[in-house]
């Protein structure tokens, strides 16, 4: 069963950056779309990015400009470079498929102080 894990969420300053990652168990990044996710509580998880096979990119619009996604050159790994960050971008992160054909990792908090 593959095993998603997030890193490199934290406490940040609005404006501020964080870089986040995810790793897989199983060798997904080669075969699927990956997708980076968020929720807050009390509403749905909604797609942040995605990077798809052959290296196209698509951003929700409200972090378009801010937030990068990218993978290494291993396909071992897939990244979420956020920049300028808001308060409104507070959340939980999750990667995963897209559509989700894996189980949730943990995710990783992400707080952004005004």
């Amino acid at each position: 069963q593959v095993q998603l894990v997030e890193s490199g969420g934290g406490l940040v300053q609005a404006g501020g950056s964080l870089r986040l990652s995810c790793a897989a168990s199983g060798s997904i990044f080669s075969s699927n779309t990956i997708a980076w996710y968020r929720q807050v509580p009390g509403k749905q998880r909604e797609l942040v990015a995605e990077i798809t096979r052959s290296g196209s990119t698509n951003y929700l619009d409200s972090v378009k400009g801010r937030f990068t996604i990218s993978r290494d050159n291993t396909w071992k790994a897939v990244y979420l470079q956020m920049y300028s960050l808001k308060p409104e971008d507070t959340a939980v992160y999750y990667c995963n498929s897209r559509p989700a054909l894996y189980s949730w990792g943990q995710g990783t908090q992400v707080t952004v102080s005004s």
